[in-house]
């Protein structure tokens, strides 16, 4: 039986219920998290346990996170707890967890995302692929038909040309995981035309043209689009912007780490959307959340970790047969 969420006003995101309820079909995954020294990050994990996403290994001093949970009046004596010196030596020691396969992904638990990110893309002992490592928010905005994937807004500052394509390889990726049919990716940018004077320009149409190209797979690109020519069907029709993306994207893909950042949280603090975040491209999905995020969102990004997780397992048996 699919366990509901109870006592959070917050709760009643149909989208994220959604997401929650498909993850829950899925196998639970073994998560280390990174020093959840804190209710918030340590009530996270145990209440995504409880819903049957993840099954937590807690990184962490011992005395720490068992007086976080008995401050808390959370339940974790049969929770698995990874003994840790300190903050640094939580995120080292998680992705060891990852390292030796006993972990399909990793949580930021309260400590700095820097001091996780480090012990992630360290050239030795760390966890990184070819692909260049990108953050994701899964939005779960109110009166829009479906969930938007924005990227990105967290890891990546002034991403070039070649960053880019991986930021979008990634997006859409994530978009298959977690059941979007038909992915569509706007490139944002602070209009529509192509001109050498605002360079976003330039690299969404490139990122188009790769796309047709096959450098890109697996999505329908357009770009550049204005904001509201993305989502809005009515102002891509004024402006006879005539394409599958405009005013039906579900992907936005931002300029730089400055427009990510202010459009995620305009759409959180101004329209009252949820936020799930998760970063792509390392060996396994990271679940990274903001110590305001609310409880739905962080179980939001759990169960994206189980999709990501799942679509990986399904990947590599694939390719094995």
């Amino acid at each position: 039986m699919t366990r509901k969420l109870k006592g959070d006003d917050s709760i009643g995101r149909e989208k994220y219920q959604h997401l929650i309820a498909a993850a829950q079909k899925e196998e639970m995954i073994k998560v280390a998290v990174a020093h959840p020294c804190d209710d918030v990050s340590l009530r996270g994990a145990i209440e995504a346990q409880k819903l049957g996403l993840v099954d937590p290994i807690l990184v962490a001093p011992p005395e720490r996170v068992r007086k976080a949970a008995k401050d808390a009046d959370l339940d974790i004596a049969a929770v698995e707890i990874v003994a840790s010196a300190h903050s640094h030596d939580s995120a080292a020691k998680a992705v060891e967890l990852v390292k030796a396969g006993r972990a399909e992904a990793l949580m930021k638990g309260s400590l700095h995302t820097d001091e996780l990110m480090v012990a992630v893309v360290a050239r030795e002992g760390g966890i990184r692929t070819e692909r260049r490592i990108s953050h994701c928010f899964i939005m779960d905005v109110p009166d829009h038909e479906q969930a938007l994937i924005i990227t990105d807004a967290a890891v990546n500052i002034a991403p070039d040309l070649d960053a880019k394509a991986d930021i979008v390889q990634n997006a859409i990726d994530l978009a298959h995981a977690i059941g979007d049919e038909e992915v569509r990716v706007a490139l944002l940018s602070a209009m529509e035309t192509v001109t050498a004077k605002v360079p976003s320009t330039i690299d969404a149409a490139a990122l188009c043209k790769m796309a047709d190209r096959g450098q890109i797979t697996g999505a329908l690109l357009d770009g550049p689009l204005a904001l509201d020519n993305a989502i809005s069907p009515e102002a891509a029709a004024i402006k006879k912007i005539a394409s599958p993306v405009a005013g039906r994207a579900n992907v936005l893909v931002v300029p730089d780490l400055e427009a990510g950042n202010m459009l995620a949280k305009s759409l959180s603090f101004l329209a009252g959307a949820d936020a799930a975040g998760i970063v792509l491209g390392a060996r396994v999905p990271i679940i990274l959340t903001s110590r305001a995020d609310s409880l739905l969102s962080r179980l939001a990004s759990c169960a994206v970790a189980v999709m990501i997780a799942a679509a990986q397992r399904k990947a590599t048996a694939a390719s094995a047969n």
